[in-house]
C-alpha cells in the first residue's frame, strides 16, 4: 500500500488543482499550480529519492526542523551523561549533497532588483548596490561584499560569486542542474588537504573540539571584504549629504570643508558609529547566507549546525604555527594595537585597501567602477530583469570627480591618521561558520526521545542509494 506523507498529498493537490483551474479557464494560475506540483531535475545524471525530497521539502518544516545536530558518524563523546562512540565511519557527504548546499549558502539566484526610488534622487535612481546579480541572502544595500571558502577531505577551496551574473534559470524556471553546475565551475582549489585547526583552545572553543571541522565534514567559510564595505558606505554618506567625524582623536577630516557643496560638515556622523555599523551590516550578511544553508540541511538529510566558536585569526592565517597556515591572508601588526590586520589574499581575495590598491584613492575608484563598469548594476549594458534594462540601469544617480575625490579623501585621512583602512575594525572579516555531515542517528536514538531528527535523516541512506 502507497503510504501518503504531507508532501505527496500536496503535491497530489496542487496536480489536482491545477487541473481544475485550467478546466474553468483560469490558465495562469493552473500553469503555477502544476509547476509547483512536478518536479523539474533534467540535466541530472542521477535523479534520487533524496534529490526529489530536497526539490519539495516544505520550506515550514525546514524551519521547524532546524536543529544544531553536531554529532556527526565517526564522532564521540567520551564522558559524561551523553557519552557514546558511533559505530560509524566518518562520510563526506555525496557530490550532489554537497553542491546543492554550496549553491545555496553562496549562490547567484537571478538578477537583483535595485532599490527602485528615493525623492531626493529624482528623476534618478538610488546608486546603492554594488553586484547586479541576485544572492540567496541579503546585503545591506545590495553591497555584497562576502566572499565563501569551504574545506573538506580532499582540499580547501574559493567559490566568488557576488559579482556573477544570473545563472540557474531556462525559460523562466529554475534549472536546478544548471544552477549547480554553474557554481561548480567557479570552484578554486586553494590546497590539496582539509583546512587544519588545532583542536586546542588558542584554535577553536572548546566545546567544538569534539565535532568542529572533524573527517567528511564539509566547513564553508563566509569571509568580507569589510574594507570595500566601508568604501560603499563611505559612498552612501556623501550620496546623501553627509560625511564622517573622527570621534577617535576628537577633530574633523582636514579638507572636507571643500566639499561643503555635497555633504553637511556640520553635522558628521562619528566614525566609531559609521564603522560599527559595517561590521554589523557584514556579519548579519554572513549570518543569513549559513542560516539559508542550514535550511538546506534538514532537506538533505544532513547534519551540522551554524557556529562562530573557531577563531578567525586562526581561520585566515595568524596563528603563529607555520604549521597552521590557515587561509593564507596576508596581514600586518599595527602599532598599539594587539591583533592581526587582514588585508587579504594576493590572487584570490584582496581587500580595498594596501596593499592590494597603490592608495585608498584607488581602492575608491575601483569600488565606482564596481558599480558603473562593465556587469556593474549601473551599467547600462549589463542585463536585468526588466523590460527596458539599458533605461532602468543607466538612471542611477552618477558618481562624478567630485564625489570620488570626497569619498577617497575620507578614506585617504582614515588609512593616513590609523595606519590602516578602516581605522577600527576589520579590513577582512570572518565570524560565522556553516559545517555539514552525515548523521549519526544512533547517538540520537539512544540519548533523546522522538523528534530528534527528520524524516529526511532517518531516510537518508536509503534517499539517496
Amino acid at each position: 500500500m502507497t503510504r501518503l506523507t504531507r508532501r505527496r498529498v500536496l503535491g497530489t493537490a496542487m496536480l489536482g488543482a491545477g487541473a481544475v483551474a485550467a478546466g474553468l479557464g483560469f490558465r495562469a494560475r493552473a500553469d503555477t499550480l502544476k509547476a509547483r506540483g512536478r518536479l523539474h531535475l533534467e540535466g541530472f545524471s542521477q535523479v534520487s529519492d533524496g534529490l526529489r525530497t530536497a526539490a519539495r521539502f516544505p520550506l515550514v518544516e525546514a524551519i521547524h526542523g532546524r536543529r544544531s545536530r553536531r554529532f556527526a558518524r565517526g564522532a564521540q563523546i567520551p564522558h559524561g551523561p551523553l557519552t557514546y562512540a558511533s559505530a560509524e565511519d566518518p562520510q563526506p557527504l555525496n557530490d550532489t549533497e554537497q553542491m546543492l548546499l554550496l549553491a545555496t549558502v553562496t549562490g547567484n539566484t537571478g538578477w537583483a532588483n535595485l532599490i527602485p526610488h528615493n525623492r531626493f534622487y529624482a528623476p534618478h535612481i538610488p546608486n546603492y548596490a554594488a553586484a547586479a546579480g541576485g544572492r540567496s541572502f541579503p546585503s545591506a544595500a545590495g553591497y555584497h561584499t562576502v566572499e565563501f571558502f569551504f574545506t573538506d577531505d580532499h582540499g580547501t577551496y574559493f567559490l566568488p560569486t557576488r559579482d556573477m551574473a544570473a545563472t540557474g534559470t531556462l525559460e523562466g524556471e529554475t534549472d536546478l542542474a544548471g544552477w549547480v553546475e554553474a557554481h561548480r565551475e567557479r570552484i578554486v582549489t586553494l590546497d590539496g588537504q582539509r583546512l587544519e585547526i588545532p583542536r586546542a583552545p588558542q584554535h577553536m572553543e572548546m566545546h567544538n573540539a569534539w565535532c568542529a571541522n572533524v573527517p567528511g565534514s564539509t566547513l564553508i567559510i563566509p569571509v568580507a571584504d569589510l574594507a570595500q564595505h566601508m568604501i560603499l558606505v563611505l559612498c552612501y554618506l556623501v550620496q546623501n549629504g553627509a560625511c564622517i567625524h573622527d570621534d577617535i582623536n576628537g577633530r574633523s577630516i582636514p579638507g572636507i570643508d571643500r566639499f561643503a557643496n555635497l555633504v553637511d560638515v556640520e553635522n558628521p556622523y562619528p566614525l566609531s558609529y559609521v564603522e560599527q555599523l559595517g561590521v554589523t551590516e557584514v556579519t548579519v550578511e554572513s549570518a543569513t547566507a549559513c542560516y539559508a544553508g542550514a535550511l538546506m540541511l534538514q532537506a538533505l538529510g544532513l547534519g551540522g549546525w551554524i557556529y562562530e566558536g573557531l577563531s578567525p585569526f586562526t581561520v585566515l592565517g595568524a596563528s603563529g604555527d607555520p604549521d597552521v597556515p590557515g587561509l593564507g591572508f596576508r596581514f600586518d601588526m599595527i602599532k598599539d594595537n594587539p591583533l592581526p590586520h587582514f588585508t587579504g589574499r594576493a590572487g584570490v581575495f584582496e581587500g580595498h585597501t594596501p596593499p592590494h590598491y597603490p592608495s585608498m584613492h584607488a581602492a575608491v575608484e575601483a569600488v565606482v567602477d564596481r558599480k558603473f563598469g562593465l556587469g556593474g548594476p549601473f551599467n547600462a549594458g549589463t542585463d536585468g530583469p526588466y523590460r527596458d534594462n539599458d533605461g532602468v540601469r543607466g538612471a542611477a544617480a552618477p558618481m562624478g570627480e567630485d564625489f570620488v575625490g570626497c569619498v577617497a579623501l575620507m578614506a585617504e585621512y582614515l588609512y593616513s591618521e590609523f595606519g590602516r583602512f578602516p581605522a577600527t575594525v576589520p579590513a577582512i572579516h570572518t565570524l560565522m561558520y556553516l559545517q555539514a555531515h552525515q548523521l549519526d542517528t544512533g547517538f540520537y536514538d539512544t540519548h533523546f526521545g522522538p523528534g530528534a531528527y527528520l524524516q529526511t535523516h532517518a531516510n537518508h541512506d536509503r534517499n539517496w542509494a
